[in-house]
């Protein structure tokens, strides 16, 4: 075999080596990004549920607020009527 066709079969293995070994280091980074962005949207549900229970607890005091303004305008229109009277 010619020097120049030994060197060109050379090349091509250790090409194609490297491709190989590429192609396997991609397709771990390609892993470890998937389980990184589940980890993300694990998260991201997490927060969604704290800000849905927090939301909740909100509204809650503010019915509880709006019902204790509503008890004391009834207690002080009855007032008012009682003064009203005399």
């Amino acid at each position: 075999m010619d020097p120049v066709q030994l060197t060109i079969i050379a090349i091509s293995f250790i090409i194609t080596i490297l491709i190989v070994f590429l192609g396997v280091q991609v397709w771990y980074i390609l892993k470890e990004m998937r389980a990184s962005l589940q980890k993300v949207n694990k998260m991201l549900e997490d927060a969604g549920k704290v800000s849905g229970t927090v939301s909740q607890g909100v509204s809650s005091m503010a019915g509880m607020l709006e019902g204790i303004k509503t008890g004391l305008s009834l207690f002080s229109s009855l007032r008012r009527k009682d003064h009203d009277d005399e």
